[in-house]
């Protein structure tokens, strides 16, 4: 049953993706890794006056901007630190990690902060302060879920309380929030496009949907009670590409594919480089509220099956549940019993406020990030192509 499980031996989770494979796809090469951990009193470059050609209101300063990442190592992380390194408006990159980002140049200001400790508000509070940071962008969420649901309950909804407490001590203009289209669940009485007016609906038992939610209740109500804090949440459709690593490209790595006997559910990308499209968008430009960021069109199951090179497999659902259940219980599972769901019904999220409000338009299709991710699997898989080490 390979296509839902992985070796014992793998590690039980992935806060951040692993690094990205080099020269595969279209995404924009990195900058020279080399981050810099100084002190929160060192001076900033001078940076121009930023002008935003996004539809929301252009953030500006003479002294040019300061914009912190938490899960700075990250997938997003990284790949966001290595474009703002290279926009001259930007004058400080704060990294808040527990490992410094191998993109860093010399914008770069590494704190190593546990958003899991105690103490993190009070730190998170003078780094933001010392920084003069003016946006934050929230990115430490698992990538995949894990047995380990107490650390992750720890990292994810008390990690985000602990961020905005110390955030409220700070005089922030933006926060920025990753969330996840699937948040939505999968129901048979989902509509064919869920909007963002539609709840969260996704099983509040399992942890990596739980935790995520709650991070949101966090940030709406952090921006409904601060005044002068533009609050941005942007779920993100499963983000797919030739670098990005998660539980949704360990599945369709597998050779044998699981699928439901009898369902046959549309499903939807976003390539990688359109997810961190939309994140810099957030960054340069002002856009509160939720946002869908979702490439365009769907596809069904089986044509992804098909698409990938695998073979489905086609298990009764009553059988699915018990052997997924002891394959997590003995962690050797890429995802909990909840997620069988999603191989049953649909959870497609509708694209037409980000692109109305923020201007996103995605440049690959669901079909064309499922085959940029396709192209380097083949690679892998004929060991063409190494993963970057962690």
């Amino acid at each position: 049953m390979a296509s839902l499980s992985e070796p014992p031996d793998a590690p039980p989770h992935d806060a951040a993706e692993q690094p990205p494979a080099a020269g595969v796809g279209r995404a924009a090469p990195a900058p020279e890794a080399g981050a810099v951990t100084s002190s929160p009193g060192d001076p900033a470059a001078p940076a121009a006056t930023e002008a935003s050609p996004g539809s929301g209101r252009a953030s500006s300063s003479p002294r040019g901007r300061v914009v912190a990442l938490t899960g700075a190592a990250s997938f997003l992380g990284r790949n966001l630190i290595g474009i703002l390194e290279e926009d001259p408006r930007i004058a400080r990159v704060v990294a808040i990690d527990i490992k410094p980002p191998d993109t860093g140049g010399s914008k770069l200001r590494l704190h190593t902060i546990d958003l899991t400790a105690p103490a993190s508000e009070e730190r998170i509070a003078e780094v933001l302060a010392a920084e003069q940071v003016d946006t934050l962008v929230h990115l430490c969420f698992l990538s995949s879920p894990t047995p380990a649901t107490a650390w992750a309950h720890e990292l994810e909804s008390v990690g985000t309380m602990h961020l905005l407490h110390g955030a409220r001590q700070a005089s922030l203009r933006k926060l920025i929030l990753w969330s996840q289209t699937i948040l939505y669940g999968a129901h048979p009485t989902n509509p064919n496009f869920l909007t963002e007016k539609h709840p969260l609906r996704a099983d509040p038992e399992e942890r990596f949907f739980a935790d995520k939610m709650a991070a949101e209740r966090e940030f709406n109500a952090f921006g409904a009670r601060t005044k002068g804090t533009t609050v941005t949440v942007l779920r993100t459709a499963p983000i797919l590409g030739p670098t990005v690593q998660n539980y949704l490209t360990r599945f369709l790595a597998r050779r044998l594919v699981m699928t439901m006997l009898g369902f046959d559910p549309l499903w939807q990308f976003i390539h990688e480089v359109d997810a961190i499209a939309a994140f810099k968008l957030a960054i340069d430009s002002d856009f509160p509220g939720t946002f869908n960021i979702v490439g365009d069109g769907v596809l069904p199951l089986s044509t992804i099956v098909r698409l990938a090179g695998r073979t489905p497999l086609p298990v009764l659902h009553s059988a699915a549940g018990p052997l997924v259940s002891a394959l997590w219980a003995a962690h050797a599972a890429i995802a909990p019993p909840s997620f069988l769901q999603f191989l049953r019904y649909v959870c497609v999220a509708d694209g037409e406020k980000a692109a109305r409000v923020m201007g996103f338009r995605p440049v690959y299709t669901t079909r064309e990030a499922l085959l940029d991710y396709t192209n380097a699997q083949r690679l892998r898989d004929v060991r063409l192509l190494q993963e970057t080490p962690a």
